[in-house]
């Protein structure tokens, strides 16, 4: 299980706004089985098998191509761990725990 963290970024649209582009790459993770995905206000936090997930990163990277972009720069963080089950959920728990601890 991995937990990826993408960032799209049309360049060469003609307006500042990126909601839309934002949008149409979440309607990509809406329509796929088998993964979880949060949306944040810096990026989209996506968690099941990276043989899934890296094909829906380059559909997502495709998408403002394809909606009239000149240029994309997309950022992925990969976290994958293999010697227990990781979350998005879990990530943050384990930080809380040890906050909680520290005071």
């Amino acid at each position: 299980m991995a937990v990826v963290e993408v960032s799209v970024v049309p360049i060469g649209t003609g307006d500042a706004s990126l909601s839309g582009y934002v949008a149409g790459c979440l309607r990509i993770l809406q329509n796929a089985q088998g993964i979880k995905y949060q949306l944040t206000s810096m990026g989209t936090i996506i968690e099941g098998e990276l043989a899934q997930i890296l094909p829906l990163v380059l559909k997502m990277h495709e998408h403002p191509f394809a909606a009239g972009a000149k240029r994309v720069v997309t950022t992925i963080k990969i976290d994958e761990r293999r010697d227990k089950p990781l979350t998005m959920e879990g990530k943050v728990a384990a930080v809380e725990e040890k906050l909680c601890r520290l005071t």
